[in-house]
């Protein structure tokens, strides 16, 4: 995360500042748009430095994204754009480094390093594009593909249990874990800026919607007649309320419970209020994910920071242990190193 400028006399940048010449070739209506849209918003807002500011992506959809961008990018290998980003980050430790990944790209051949990227604690920022669909090679299902999903690579129903990308980051001891969605632009541009400032790997999952090949995957949660029934805004330090202010949750022992605020049994003090640094809750929320469609009784899907906690970053602890070596032992010479401090005779 880079210092901002102090410079008044700074020219104010501008979302259009961030747009390259390039046409967008996403499909006319894609969600992707409206996260470009944002993301070009708050880099403007947060006056960063074109010259600092890198997006690295994989292979997808989302990952034509570094075209679009008016900084420094990278369109690089399928699944592998962590480590792409590990090496740059650890290359020049000062930029603003930003990962762009599909529901496919990073939890299907890129699984492995989504889930060594998240332990390991990175000073970036991670975009996760979910549609719960492949978009880019014409509609096969996804790793967050619902059971059942009929496509062209499941024509029967897809038979696989989905992936839930926010349940698997809290696993990998993520230190920070969000959610928004495309259609939300206010909530996104907060999110955006949550990840931006957190110290550390910030991974924030985006709903997405695929016009296309999945159409209205998310509307339950994300059209304004179904929001407030099916979603729960959260806020630090606040009681988890929807519903438009009439419902609201409350735990019985470890278990989440509805509750109707007008029948008077309970009222707002007795709901659950949300810690963004309580652990524990913060993997109950990730597993609110029963859709409402197939289960009535099903709590609202979180949107908003699940978690955050601070941890020492990985290129943090990697350069002091650097500068710990040289005090040590010295600056070294690689030639030595090389050569080894043992040789062989062959007679």
């Amino acid at each position: 995360m880079s210092t901002l400028p102090a410079d008044n006399l700074v020219k104010k940048l501008k979302a259009k500042d961030f747009a390259t010449d390039q046409d967008v070739r996403w499909c006319p209506g894609c969600g992707d748009y409206s996260i470009l849209k944002q993301v070009q918003s708050v880099l403007a807002e947060l006056e960063l430095n074109k010259d600092d500011t890198v997006f690295i992506s994989g292979i997808g959809c989302s990952s034509r994204f570094p075209y679009y961008m008016e900084t420094y990018g990278m369109h690089s290998i399928h699944g592998r754009a962590p480590a792409v980003v590990a090496g740059l980050k650890l290359a020049n430790p000062e930029l603003d480094v930003w990962m762009i990944t599909g529901d496919g790209d990073g939890f299907s051949i890129g699984g492995n390093h989504m889930i060594h990227a998240l332990r390991r604690n990175l000073d970036i920022n991670m975009l996760l594009f979910n549609n719960e669909i492949y978009g880019l090679t014409k509609g096969q299902y996804s790793p967050t593909s619902e059971v059942g999903k009929k496509t062209k690579s499941s024509p029967l129903g897809s038979l696989d249990h989905p992936i839930n990308p926010l349940a698997l980051a809290m696993g990998a001891d993520a230190t920070f874990v969000a959610r928004s969605m495309d259609r939300d632009p206010k909530h996104l541009k907060e999110m955006l800026k949550r990840s931006y400032f957190h110290k550390g790997t910030a991974l924030l999952e985006i709903y997405q919607n695929c016009n296309i090949f999945n159409d209205g995957a998310f509307f339950i949660f994300t059209e304004k007649k179904n929001r407030p029934d099916t979603t729960i805004y959260l806020e630090h330090e606040q009681p988890l309320i929807f519903g438009g202010g009439t419902k609201g949750i409350r735990l019985d022992g470890f278990k989440p419970q509805i509750v109707d605020l007008n029948e008077g049994k309970y009222t707002v003090a007795d709901l659950w209020i949300h810690d963004e640094q309580d652990q524990m809750k913060g993997q109950m929320l990730t597993r609110f994910f029963d859709d409402p469609r197939t289960n009535p009784a099903a709590l609202p899907r979180p949107f908003g920071v699940i978690y955050s906690t601070e941890r020492p970053t990985y290129d943090d602890m990697l350069f002091a242990q650097l500068d710990e070596a040289v005090n040590q032992f010295g600056d070294g010479d690689l030639d030595a190193m090389i050569a080894g401090g043992t040789t062989w005779e062959i007679k």
